[in-house]
């Protein structure tokens, strides 16, 4: 697994390009990885409406939970399915729209200065062995292209929006991955207090 830096571009990653995206402010750099999780619809898997909300091109009439979120214009820099599969939306050099209203270390707008990963799930339920072993082998190679990330600084939505999102959840296995790593993660899980969240429906 290997990361052009000039392009951005993962070599084992289907590309999916979304418009989601700018330049990253003049002299700004990515120095923080973002976990997230994502389900559409909500607590279902499988399916193209993740790239096509990505890409601006859901339909708000296919299920009714898409009729509140066509609107909005977001994108992670890539998404890791179910079974494995990396799909990249936004080369990692630029600026992906994934962390929203953001606080990270006394720094706001995480955007500038972070890459966004999507793991297919719900706040609900384990994540897949595949899963973990693409994200392993992701952030070494994301490290590999990027000398200004640092494995110290991985975290996720949760942290650095607390209060206002909960992913990637409490099922994500922070342990097994600070054990991969040798490091101890989430980066300032301190800062994020309990929120409530809705279970899906029985």
């Amino acid at each position: 697994m290997k990361i052009d830096p000039q392009t951005g571009l993962l070599d084992v990653a289907r590309q999916c390009p979304s418009p989601n995206h700018d330049a990253r402010p003049n002299g700004c750099t990515p120095d923080l990885i973002v976990l997230h999780n994502i389900s559409l619809p909500p607590y279902e898997f499988g399916g193209n409406w993740i790239d096509q909300l990505f890409m601006n091109q859901l339909d708000p009439t296919a299920h009714p939970f898409f009729a509140e979120i066509c609107h909005l214009r977001v994108a992670s820099h890539v998404l890791i399915r179910r079974e494995g599969e990396i799909v990249q939306y936004v080369p990692f050099h630029l600026r992906a729209f994934h962390a929203g209203v953001s606080h990270y270390r006394g720094r706001e707008r995480c955007n500038d200065f972070s890459i966004g990963i999507e793991i297919e799930g719900t706040d609900f339920e384990a994540f897949t062995a595949a899963q973990y072993q693409q994200l392993e082998a992701l952030l070494p190679a994301l490290m590999a292209a990027y000398p200004t990330l640092s494995l110290q600084h991985i975290t996720g939505h949760e942290h650095i929006a607390p209060g206002r999102k909960t992913d990637p959840g409490a099922f994500f296995d922070w342990q097994r991955l600070s054990q991969v790593l040798g490091v101890n993660l989430p980066a300032d899980a301190g800062e994020c207090p309990f929120v409530a969240v809705i279970p899906p429906p029985a």
